[in-house]
C-alpha cells in the first residue's frame, strides 16, 4: 500500500485509540519510518480463550524496508508487550528503550527464545538522527522508572508524544523535567500526542508520597502482625517505598510472583531500589515472628493463578493465612476486574484476616500514574502546540481531552479524535486528517497462534458459551440417495439429553425429514447436505427453545467408506504377499 507523497510527513496510528492498551503508531517521511511503542492489550471477558490483543502489523510488513527503528517510551506491557510478536513478523533494525524497559524487553525476548542484538538504552540526553528525523527525549513521571516523552523533528514540523505521564511535585523517584518541556515548547511544537487515560478525572492526581504516608501508618499501627501486600509488579516506585517502609520498621521481605521477582531484580540492578539485604526465602520467613515479615505478592487484580488468590484459597504451598494477618491491596481495580477482586477479598475475610483497600482505609493506598485534567492542561501549556491529538484512552476520554485542549486555546479544528488505522498528514506545519487508512483491526494471540483466530471464531466461541453445541450424526448412501438410519443427536451445553427426550426426538425427526427431502429431490454433495441441515436446524431449535446452538452435522457416506476400507485392505493384502514372496 503506497500512501506516502514525497513532500508529506505522515502519522499512522496502529493502536491505542478507543482503548486503553495496544499503543503503537509511527511517523513516515519518504523512505523512513520511526515506530513509537509496540504494546498489547489484555483481553476482556468476551474474548474467550484469547491471551493477548495486538495491533495489525500489515502496514509495517508492506513497508518493512523503510523502518529505521522502534522507540519505547517506558516498560509497561501496553507499550512493550507486542515486541516479541513484532520481531517474529518483521525485521526491526534497532530498538531504543530507557534502561528499565530495555531490561524488561531482554527478559521477554529470552523467555521466548528470540535472539535480538540491536536493543539499545537511551536517556534524556540521547539524540538520534536519521535523514528525515531528529529525535530527543525528556523525562516524565509515571509509575515505572525511566519513563520518557519523545520529541521528533521532521521536514514538515515537530511532533511531541508524552508517553504515559503525570505531574507529581513530591514523587518517590526523579521529578519530571519541566524545564526541558518548556524549552522544547519554545522551539515551536506542531503536534502534541498526549496520554488521555485519566482525562475524565478532575483536579490533580494524588502524589505517590501520600500513599507512602498511609502505608507508614498501617505498618506502625500493626507492628506485631504479618503484613501481606498485593500491588502491580510494574509499579516500581510503589515497590520502592514499600521496601523503604519495611526497612524503617525492621521487616524482612518475602516475594511471590515471577513478574514481581523480575521487576525487583531489574530495579535493584539498575539502582532504583535499595536494601537488597531485606529479601529472604519463604523458608527463612516461616522461622521469624509475624511482625518481622512482609509478604510482597502479585494478585491485586484477583487473577486466579496469582500468588494472593492462591493464598486466599489456601492452596499456596509456602504461605498459610493466620487470623491476625493484615492484607493490603495497594492498587485500584482495572475495569472488568472488580468482581474477581471482590471474590478474593471475600475469601480473605472468610479466613479471618483484616483487609485494607483504597476504599476502606483511612488514607490513600493507591494513586494512578496517569495525569488528571489539570495536569493535562499543564502539559498543553508547557508545549503550546498548534495541534493536539489525544491518545491512549476510550473514545470518551479522547473526546474530553480534546475539549481540555480547546479550553487551553487550541482551535477546535486543530484537535483530532481519531480511530486506529487513521492517518494524519503534516505538510509545512499544517496538519490534516487523510482520506486514506491502514488496517487498525485487532489481531488475537491464542496460545502459539497469532492472527489465526479471527472474529468469526470468537463469535462461535461466544455462541458455544451461551447456547452450546448440537451434533447431528447421520449415515447415508450418497449413491443410492438414501438415509440408512435415523440421525443420532447429542449435545454439549445446550440441553441435558436425559431430561429432554421429547425435544431430542423432535430434532431427530426434523433432521431426518430435511435429509430425506434433500436426498430425494436434489443431487446435493455431503457438504451441501451439511449446509442445508445447519440452516434448517438453527431456525428450528430457536423456535423450540429460544436458543441458537452451534450446529455440527457429521454425515458419513457409508458406501464411500466401505470402498475406501476395501481398497486399504486390498493394498495391505498385496503388500503382505510381496513381503512373503521376498522372504521365500
Amino acid at each position: 500500500m503506497k500512501i506516502n507523497k514525497p513532500s508529506e510527513t505522515k502519522l499512522i496510528v496502529l493502536g491505542g485509540l478507543g482503548e486503553v492498551g495496544k499503543n503503537m503508531y509511527c511517523l513516515m517521511h519518504e523512505k523512513e519510518i520511526v515506530i513509537i511503542d509496540a504494546g498489547i492489550r489484555f483481553p476482556e471477558g468476551d474474548l474467550l480463550g484469547i491471551d493477548y490483543v495486538l495491533p495489525d502489523f500489515t502496514f509495517l510488513k508492506e513497508n518493512q524496508d523503510k523502518i529505521k527503528c522502534l522507540i519505547i517510551t517506558h516498560g509497561h506491557e501496553d507499550h512493550i508487550g507486542g515486541i516479541p510478536f513484532l520481531l517474529q513478523s518483521l525485521s526491526i533494525p534497532a530498538i531504543y528503550a530507557p534502561n528499565q524497559a530495555k531490561e524488561l524487553i531482554a527478559i521477554k525476548l529470552e523467555d521466548r527464545n528470540i535472539r535480538y542484538d540491536h536493543l539499545y538504552a537511551y536517556d534524556d540526553k540521547t539524540k538520534i538522527k536519521f535523514k528525515n528525523f531528529e529525535i530527543e527525549f525528556f523525562r516524565t513521571t509515571h509509575s515505572i522508572p525511566d519513563s520518557h516523552g519523545v520529541y521528533l523533528k521532521t521536514p514538515n514540523g515537530s511532533v511531541v508524544t508524552t508517553g504515559d505521564f503525570k505531574f507529581d511535585l513530591t514523587p518517590i523517584g526523579p521529578m519530571a523535567d519541566l524545564h526541558k518541556m518548556a524549552e522544547l515548547g519554545k522551539r515551536g511544537i506542531d503536534l502534541l500526542i498526549s496520554d488521555s487515560t485519566n482525562a475524565l478525572n478532575e483536579g490533580m492526581s494524588i502524589s505517590e508520597s501520600k500513599v507512602d504516608d498511609t502505608l507508614m501508618d498501617i505498618f506502625s499501627q500493626y507492628s506485631n502482625r504479618r503484613i501481606i501486600i498485593a500491588t502491580f509488579a510494574s509499579n516500581i516506585y510503589r515497590l520502592k517505598h514499600i521496601i523503604e517502609t519495611c526497612y524503617k520498621h525492621n521487616r524482612k521481605i518475602c516475594v511471590f510472583g515471577r513478574s514481581m521477582e523480575n521487576n525487583i531484580q531489574i530495579s535493584i540492578n539498575g539502582g532504583y531500589i535499595d536494601h537488597k539485604e531485606l529479601f529472604i526465602t519463604p523458608e527463612i520467613a516461616n522461622t521469624l515472628k509475624p511482625g518481622e515479615v512482609t509478604v510482597l505478592c502479585t494478585g491485586s487484580q484477583g487473577e486466579p493463578l496469582a500468588a494472593l488468590s492462591r493464598i486466599a484459597e489456601g492452596t499456596h504451598k509456602q504461605v498459610s493465612l493466620r487470623p491476625d494477618d493484615i492484607v493490603i491491596f495497594s492498587s485500584s481495580p482495572i475495569p472488568g476486574n472488580a468482581l474477581a477482586i471482590s471474590k478474593t477479598i471475600n475469601k480473605l475475610y472468610l479466613k479471618g484476616v483484616q483487609v485494607f483497600t483504597n476504599s476502606n482505609s483511612d488514607g490513600d493506598l493507591h494513586t494512578s500514574g496517569h495525569a488528571n485534567e489539570e495536569e493535562l492542561k499543564l502539559m498543553i501549556r508547557l508545549f503550546m502546540p498548534k495541534y493536539v491529538m489525544p491518545f491512549h484512552g476510550d473514545y470518551r476520554m479522547l473526546k474530553h481531552h480534546a475539549n481540555i485542549a480547546i479550553d487551553c486555546g487550541v482551535p477546535k479544528e486543530n484537535t483530532f479524535v481519531l480511530e486506529n488505522g487513521d492517518i494524519l498528514t503534516i505538510k509545512k506545519h499544517e496538519i490534516k486528517k487523510a482520506r486514506e487508512r491502514v488496517s487498525g483491526e485487532d489481531v488475537y494471540v491464542d496460545g502459539n497462534r497469532i492472527g489465526e483466530v479471527g472474529s468469526a471464531v470468537i463469535r462461535d466461541r461466544k455462541m458455544m458459551s451461551n447456547d452450546g453445541i448440537l451434533v447431528v450424526i447421520a449415515n447415508i448412501d450418497v449413491e443410492k440417495r438414501k438415509l440408512l438410519i435415523k440421525p443420532n443427536i447429542t449435545t454439549r451445553g445446550f440441553i441435558l439429553v436425559n431430561e429432554n427426550e421429547e425435544l431430542i426426538k423432535q430434532i431427530e425427526s426434523r433432521s431426518e425429514a430435511v435429509l430425506n427431502e434433500r436426498l430425494r429431490t436434489s443431487k446435493d454433495t455431503v457438504n451441501e447436505l451439511k449446509s442445508k441441515l445447519i440452516s434448517e436446524l438453527i431456525i428450528y431449535t430457536e423456535e423450540l427453545t429460544g436458543r441458537r446452538p452451534i450446529i455440527l452435522p457429521v454425515i458419513i457416506d457409508i458406501k464411500r467408506k466401505e470402498n475406501k476400507e476395501n481398497k486399504e485392505n486390498k493394498e495391505k493384502k498385496i503388500k503382505s504377499t510381496k513381503q512373503k514372496n521376498t522372504c521365500d
